[in-house]
This record gives C-alpha cells, structure tokens and sequence, in this order.
C-alpha cells in the first residue's frame, strides 16, 4: 500500500517536538506511535524506527516516530526515561491530530523506550493507549544484574574447559574471580525498595505494576543473546506482579533466536516486522 511521510512539529512544556507520521493511503484506525529510547534519534540504531515505520504504514498502520526534548531536532534539555511522560502524551496528541481517524494507539519501544511506555501508561492510565509493543525492556538494577551475571555468566563460564584449563595452570586469578563472584552474590541477594507511595517506588515496581495493570493487549519480543531480556527475565521471576503479568492471556511473548539486542541484522530486524505485523492483525480484528 502507497503511503506519504510529512514532519510535523508539536509544543510539550514549552519547547518544540518534531515528529515524521507515516500516513497510508488506506489507513487503518489502530495506529503505532514508536518511543524513542535514548539517547538516539528517531531513525534509530541501524535506521530500525525508520524502517519498521515504514514496514507498518505499508500494512495500513498509521506510525509516527518523533525526537524526545533535548534530542534530534527537538528543542530542550536532554532528559532520560524517567523523565519523558509529558513528551509521550504531547506525542499521542500530535498523532490524533494529524491522523484523526485512529480509535486506537500501539506504543512501540525497544530497551528504555520500553519501561517508558509502561511508565507513561501507569502514571496517566490514557484511555488512547490500547495496546503495547515492548522490545527487551530495561529493568537495570545491582540486584538484577547481578542474579543475571550468576545465572549466565559465571554459570557459562564453569562450563568452559578453557576456564578450567586456566585456573589449573594458574594464569586465572583464583582470587579475583571468587571475589566476582561473591559481589555478585551480595548484590543479588540485596533486597529491593517496598515503598507503598508510587512516588517514591524505584521505577522497576511502577513499570511492573504497569505491566501487570494494563488493560490491553501487549506484546512482549525479547532477544535471545542479550543481556538485557535475559535481566528483564530475571527481575520478572522475583516480581510477583511481573510474574502474573506474562502468564497473562492478553501478553504475547516471542523469542528471537540469535538476536542481539537492536535486531542489528536485516533478518533480525525483518523477524521483528512479521511478530508486529502479526499482532497488529489479531489486535485489529473485530
């Protein structure tokens, strides 16, 4: 299906946003608003929301990628993932406005772009948001790391006859390496924060109370070779909310075998096109 590009520009607290909205010709009324994650642009690593963007807008879906503050061609100062909701729902404004037949929004995020979306919907609960794709989300904490450091890393390595070789023949540092491992040991053990009030809850429970709380369909790609997703399982498995979360019906998982994290391939990235397209199908359906 033919579709046209144009850039728009949009006020959020006080400075200018730029955004590109990819229109078909026969637009569907579910539209995908793809969050950035940072610090990048919004042709993404490997031009990935460039042209996902434009997979999608040839399948009927209206898209808009567009700068956060401080980013691309957007004016402000440069913030990180926690600190972008008013950028998000200025987005989706901006998006409605120029494509006023959408009934429905996707939000579209790989890494921290992902939590952002989760943290966006669990602070407002927008109605407009009916639906969520989350690539390897970031869920970066000593904890976490550390449990994923002991399960993949020092497991893998036990595993390695080369590691053996060199402990025997004393070129690995005995010492060094149990000290890794202990700090690491320590770390995941640390308990996380139990605050009751959401302001003061770290953004791993919001983001997972988000996940387990909303409504709608979502849709969850997770890489096979990338520490991330392997960390994001991680957190999940000690998050009882997160747990209940992707054993939910309205959450579809799909594992990338051989993935890195930014689907750096044009296979990888094509896998990524064909699970979106492929919900976006079920989800459009009456």
């Amino acid at each position: 299906m033919t579709f046209t590009e144009h850039a728009v520009t949009f006020p959020c607290a006080g400075e200018q946003l730029l955004g590109i909205v990819a229109a078909p010709e026969r637009p569907q009324k579910t539209g995908v608003l793809i969050v950035v994650g940072g610090p990048q642009y919004r042709v993404g690593s490997h031009r990935q929301f460039l042209l996902i963007s434009r997979a999608l807008a040839e399948a009927g879906y209206p898209t808009m990628r567009f700068d956060f503050r401080g980013m691309g061609d957007s004016t402000g100062e440069l913030r990180d993932f926690e600190g972008v909701n008013e950028d998000v729902g200025a987005a989706i404004d901006a998006f409605q406005a120029h494509c006023p037949q959408l009934q429905r929004i996707v939000l579209w995020g790989l890494c921290d772009a992902a939590t952002a979306s989760l943290l966006y919907w669990g602070l407002t609960r927008d109605a407009r948001v009916g639906g969520q794709v989350l690539l390897n989300p970031w869920v970066r904490s000593e904890a976490t790391l550390a449990r994923m450091h002991i399960r993949h890393y020092y497991g893998q390595r036990l595993l390695q006859a080369e590691f053996w070789h060199k402990l025997l023949r004393g070129k690995l540092g005995i010492r060094r390496a149990l000290q890794g491992l202990a700090t690491s040991w320590l770390r995941a053990r640390k308990p996380s924060s139990d605050a009751s009030a959401d302001a003061t809850l770290p953004f791993q429970k919001r983001m997972m109370r988000a996940l387990e709380g909303f409504p709608g369909p979502t849709l969850l790609i997770l890489s096979s070779d990338d520490y991330t997703a392997k960390e994001f399982l991680e957190a999940c498995q000690a998050d009882a909310q997160a747990t209940r979360a992707l054993a939910c019906t309205q959450l579809t998982r799909v594992d990338v075998s051989g993935a890195d994290h930014t689907f750096s391939s044009r296979d990888l990235r094509q896998a990524v096109e064909a699970a979106t397209l492929a919900w976006l199908k079920q989800l459009a359906a009456p």
